[in-house]
């Protein structure tokens, strides 16, 4: 009989195991119900986290002192209650048996030593290791923070992928009612301004020179590379070598800032003499000033349309063009 005093024994403690267990998950999901992420301890994260566990955890680990000066602690913080407040209020009846919890390093000290952590935040995902989803490996999943994304949408997603065959309660996020009120007084302000400066404004949208010289200084900035500049991050100037500094990327593939610069100014200039070529000179009523101006601003278009085509030739050798004085 001693074999069967032996099985009853060793029954009752895997009994008294599971019991705990389920304690423990009660113990815990009552407080998240009333306040979520749960704020925990050296003592209970390692009370939450013992195995056999028959639920899931979602630990943070964080650094929210201002000693440790962790911006990215901060900027997520507000982030995980959101997710955790969210997931705890649509899975009141605890279907997915998950738990959230947050220990900050002032509070955990311990704990942060024996994992060797040297950076914050953490995020430990720690799975069942009984029950019907129970994983083979008992050691926490990792979130990765350093693929950039630190919202309560993107951690959700991964905790779901996780956590197959059980509720993912959506991210709910509380309305913003400042926001909202200040969008509608911002909006009534904006249509009582428009409503009374109308009179003065219209003639002044309406302006065709107006919209033309808009059209022109957009035209000016995309044609010469301004997008370009802002999608490539190219850098203002570059070493040539040899001590100095280079104005011009060789080739027609590349370009620095102040490049862009040089030639819209120049574009800018060659359009300011076609426009007062064909809009002003025409008004002009003395002949011979007229036949200066159209002299002037016509050696000046040639001049800087020269000084362009030797731009050209520069970036890339095999350009066919050339026109004096600049060869």
């Amino acid at each position: 009989m001693r074999w069967l005093s032996t099985f009853v024994t060793a029954a009752l403690s895997l009994a008294a195991v599971a019991t705990a267990k389920k304690d423990v998950f009660a113990e815990y999901h009552a407080k998240a119900l009333s306040s979520s992420p749960v704020k925990m301890t050296d003592s209970s994260y390692r009370k939450l986290t013992s195995t056999p566990r028959d639920y899931t955890a979602a630990i943070l680990l964080t650094a929210l002192d201002k000693r440790f000066a962790c911006q990215l602690c901060h900027d997520f913080q507000p982030e995980w209650e959101i997710l955790s407040s969210s997931w705890t209020k649509g899975d009141k009846k605890a279907a997915s048996r998950t738990i959230f919890g947050t220990l900050d390093f002032s509070d955990g000290r311990d704990t942060f030593m024996s994992l060797g952590l040297q950076t914050a935040p953490v995020l430990l995902l720690f799975q069942p290791t009984t029950g019907p989803h129970a994983v083979a490996n008992a050691e926490p999943l990792r979130y990765d923070f350093a693929s950039g994304n630190q919202n309560a949408d993107a951690v959700h997603a991964w905790i779901a992928r996780n956590l197959e065959g059980r509720p993912h309660p959506k991210v709910s996020r509380p309305i913003n009612y400042v926001k909202i009120i200040v969008t509608i007084v911002s909006g009534l302000a904006i249509v009582g301004a428009v409503a009374k400066l109308g009179p003065y404004l219209l003639p002044v949208v309406q302006s065709r020179n107006l919209w033309a010289t808009i059209s022109l200084i957009g035209i000016l900035l995309f044609t010469s590379g301004h997008m370009f500049n802002q999608i490539r991050k190219v850098p203002y100037v570059a070493g040539n070598g040899k001590g100095g500094v280079s104005y011009f990327a060789g080739g027609f593939q590349s370009q620095y800032g102040l490049e862009t610069q040089i030639i819209a100014f120049l574009y800018g200039l060659l359009s300011f003499a076609t426009i007062y070529l064909a809009v002003r000179a025409p008004r002009i009523k003395e002949r011979r000033l007229q036949q200066i101006m159209i002299i002037g601003w016509g050696v000046l278009m040639f001049v800087i349309y020269s000084f362009l085509l030797s731009i050209f030739r520069m970036k890339n050798g095999g350009y066919p063009f050339k026109l004096p004085p600049f060869f």
